[in-house]
């Protein structure tokens, strides 16, 4: 029988949770579910914990974000369980490589560069130093490295930068603007006159120029539309709680009445 007495120390820190990851994923007597796991089956929850860490901090929930950050750092260790499993690399090879880039990116805080410098140059660096990093890898094109994985609109503002820092960039918002007219007219076009392939395509292009204009007010696309979630929520929840008071649901409504109630709801600044 393996020894339990390090899986039930409290105080067993980071090498109990590596303990707890390698005998869950035991073959032979580790949980049937986690064996049967593999790196594309555990990525959609490291990146639906990634959000709810998120969420936890958008809503000032510090406890919970104790636990989120938990959730959080599991799923790095079950991909380098998996990882140590195949031959690929180790918990202790995974710390070690952030370790290294993080000394290698701050030369002015571990190394001998001088930390008086603007946020701009700073960054710049920052980008330097990230350029070489590609290059080691022979990612030596413009938009190489931007993780597919990420959100689209995240992923859009990205490849966007990356393009402008080599020039390929609108110099001032209005070219955006017309942008954005000239794509919405091709949007209307398209659901009238042609395939639902072509106007899923239009529609694409819309949000990317969005999301560049985004970029040019420097605003965060996903956390503006987070935000209009958050106030769409708000509002329409008003709107329930309106109806409620007058004994019905907003399936006993109609858009008429919930759009009488919506325009209430949003003149009093709710």
């Amino acid at each position: 029988m393996p020894d339990d007495k390090l899986i039930h120390d409290p105080k067993g820190g980071m090498p109990r949770l590596l303990e707890i990851m390698r005998r869950l994923r035991d073959p032979d007597t580790g949980c049937p579910w986690d064996i049967e796991q593999d790196f594309d089956s555990i990525a959609p929850y490291t990146i639906e914990e990634a959000y709810e860490v998120a969420d936890a901090i958008a809503r000032n929930d510090w406890a919970e974000l104790e636990g989120e950050l938990g959730d959080l750092l599991l799923q790095t260790v079950y991909h380098t369980q998996m990882g140590s499993e195949a031959g690929y690399f180790t918990f202790d090879s995974v710390v070690r490589n952030i370790s290294d880039k993080m000394v290698a990116r701050h030369p002015h805080v571990f190394g001998d560069e001088s930390r008086d410098k603007s946020a701009e140059q700073q960054t710049a660096d920052w980008e330097k130093i990230k350029a070489a990093e590609r290059a080691g890898k022979k990612q030596t094109r413009t938009l190489d490295g931007v993780a597919i994985g990420l959100p689209a609109l995240m992923r859009a503002v990205k490849l966007q930068n990356r393009a402008a820092r080599v020039g390929f960039d609108w110099p001032d918002t209005t070219q955006v603007l017309n942008k954005i007219v000239e794509e919405a007219a091709e949007l209307v076009e398209a659901r009238d006159t042609l395939t639902q392939t072509e106007v899923n395509e239009e529609f694409g292009d819309l949000l990317f120029v969005m999301a560049n204009l985004g970029r040019h007010l420097n605003i965060d696309p996903e956390e503006a539309l987070r935000a209009a979630n958050a106030k769409f929520t708000r509002r329409f929840s008003a709107v329930e709680d309106a109806l409620q008071d007058i004994g019905k649901s907003p399936a006993q409504s109609d858009l008429a009445e919930m759009d009488a109630l919506w325009d209430q709801v949003k003149a009093a600044k709710n």
